[in-house]
């Protein structure tokens, strides 16, 4: 190693953003095992070693590291008083020695090592850093190209690295393409040997949430807050919001001018439908918002099992249940509560509690 050689290394350390010492440490650490495995006499993977090496010029020595006694009983790990006075008058019993045992030839052996040593911990620190730098975006949304399709998997571009969408996370209404641009969701980032690997998704309800947050300033600012997301993507969505300023209407922040802001993310998500509601403290009303677009007549909540019976006009019913009971189900998953549907005229040819008394 020669100067050429640090000012080059120093070079490459601060242009990935690598810790110097990090490297020069993990060089030390290399010389040290390279030199007991190839140089040490007795073989003894115990003889304490260390290697110092100056940063500006690349000149390293060698040290063994031995304990200064009165008697020596393994020359390997020890050095008598007299011997160790003879290298520094200072040295006192119990002190540890240093001894040089820097090898003629060991010079070409250390700069193809550290040279190894440096390749090897950049691309290591550059996976880091990407690492990092990604895992820090984790539950957030991001834009990727699609690349390939493999296995039921689809790969895309995120710019460092490449994202993996699994078939659980894929929505159906997707054809992803080669070099098709998708919002997703980073579901997860993983640390493997290979360097980071990234999860995104085109399912979660969090993608619904960052592209609201995206399109609707008065929820990026705090003003309006989305309460609650229930979702079965590809086909409907619904997102309750709250309003914690009484001059903003949440519900109108959230759909814009003529339906603008709200008809981005719909296109996004390639036709999504999404009722947006308006979230309420008072339950028997946050239930009733929660069947929209269906009207309700009437809210009855069972407060010890977190159950409703809801009451809707006879042409509601059916609105109110939704295709395959979709409309119920995702207003019982936005809400909380176990909801039980039934129109008017069903609720009327229902014996009274006094009919049933008398009988």
């Amino acid at each position: 190693m020669n100067e050429e050689f640090i000012s080059a290394l120093k070079e490459i350390v601060k242009e990935k953003g690598i810790s110097e010492d990090l490297i020069f440490n993990t060089i030390d650490d290399a010389l040290v095992a390279a030199y007991k495995k190839n140089y040490s006499n007795t073989g003894n993977q115990a003889q304490n070693v260390k290697v110092y090496m100056n940063r500006e010029t690349g000149e390293f020595h060698v040290f063994a590291q031995k304990e200064v006694v009165e008697t020596v009983f393994d020359d390997v790990v020890e050095i008598s008083i007299e011997e160790a006075k003879e290298l520094n008058s200072k040295y006192q019993i119990g002190d540890i020695a240093d001894i040089e045992v820097t090898p003629k030839n060991f010079g070409r052996v250390a700069a193809q090592l550290a040279k190894q040593v440096v390749v090897q911990r950049i691309k290591e620190a550059e996976r880091n850093i990407v690492y990092n730098e990604y895992v820090e975006k984790e539950y957030d949304i991001i834009t990727g190209t699609v690349t390939r399709k493999e296995k039921g998997n689809i790969y895309v571009d995120l710019g460092k690295l490449e994202g993996i969408i699994t078939p659980s996370e894929q929505m159906c209404t997707d054809e992803y393409n080669f070099n098709e641009k998708y919002k997703l969701y980073i579901v997860e980032v993983k640390n493997g040997n290979k360097g980071a690997q990234v999860v995104v998704s085109r399912t979660h309800p969090g993608l619904v949430k960052r592209l609201f947050e995206l399109e609707v300033p008065e929820i990026f600012d705090g003003i309006v807050e989305i309460k609650n997301i229930a979702r079965e993507a590809g086909s409907r969505t619904k997102i309750a919001v709250y309003s914690n300023d009484e001059n903003v209407d949440a519900m109108g922040a959230c759909v814009g001018a003529k339906g603008s802001r709200v008809q981005n993310i719909v296109n996004e998500l390639k036709n999504e439908k999404i009722d947006i509601i308006k979230w309420s403290k008072v339950s028997e009303e946050f239930i009733a918002n929660s069947l929209s677009p269906a009207k309700v007549l009437d809210v009855e909540v069972n407060e010890e099992n977190k159950s409703a019976k809801v009451v809707v006009d006879d042409n509601q019913l059916s609105l109110a249940i939704g295709k395959e009971g979709q409309n119920v189900r995702l207003a019982a998953k936005l809400t909380g509560w176990k909801i039980d549907i039934k129109s008017k005229s069903q609720v009327s040819e229902e014996p009274s509690t006094e009919e049933t008394l008398s009988e």
